[in-house]
């Protein structure tokens, strides 16, 4: 996937646990650390709204484009 998680940077960067940042958020603390390691497909806007205001942070911070080997430059959208 061409798109990378850094939450756990940032949560490191805060000094905030997964617990913490879970009562902040209201998510639980199984679907967070799904979404710390990137092994989620989709995040909702209401969610990421919530990580960026309980960690001071943009969007960009958490998340991070890299194309994939196979992405040509040609591809078409």
């Amino acid at each position: 996937m061409a798109i990378i998680l850094r939450l756990d940077r940032v949560m490191a960067d805060r000094k905030m646990s997964l617990n913490e940042l879970s009562e902040k958020v209201g998510v639980s603390n199984v679907n967070l650390s799904k979404l710390k390691t990137g092994k989620v497909s989709a995040v909702r806007f209401s969610t990421l709204n919530a990580i960026c205001k309980a960690l001071a942070c943009q969007p960009g911070d958490i998340l991070e484009y890299t194309p994939d080997a196979e992405d040509g430059e040609d591809a078409v959208l």
